[in-house]
């Protein structure tokens, strides 16, 4: 099903928002770690939002996803105190890791010829499973 403009919305005040509250608390905790909002995604009954993190350095994301997975409680209650005037509800916030960089960082290498060539040396391909 389609994203309404609702939904598109509300997520874009909340991508808003959550930048501004999770680039603070890096600042404050978290020396030389970047977080960013990648996207925001919200059911159709504004209950849930799905909120994709983007962390750098990546070798720190499960770490920091973790530790703002705990913190959800806090997050939530600030971003209600921001968008008390935008929205009724509150979604309930749930946080997921962005790994599109490192997809994209893959490929990147794998144009420049970093990585070992599938055609010279077959065996770095994973083996099919015969059913």
């Amino acid at each position: 099903m389609e994203e309404t403009n609702r939904q598109r919305k509300i997520a874009g005040v909340l991508q808003k928002d959550l930048v501004d509250v999770l680039q603070r608390a890096a600042q404050d905790g978290m020396k030389g770690v970047l977080i960013s909002v990648s996207k925001v995604s919200v059911t159709a009954d504004l209950g849930v939002a799905k909120v994709y993190l983007s962390v750098f350095p990546s070798e720190n994301r499960e770490k920091i996803i973790e530790g703002v997975k705990s913190n959800t409680p806090l997050i939530r209650h600030e971003m209600a105190q921001r968008t008390k005037n935008q929205l009724r509800r509150m979604p309930e916030l749930l946080f997921f890791g962005d790994d599109s960089l490192d997809y994209i960082e893959e490929i990147d290498k794998s144009l420049k010829g970093e990585d070992e060539n599938p055609i010279k040396n077959p065996e770095i391909l994973p083996r099919r499973q015969k059913r």
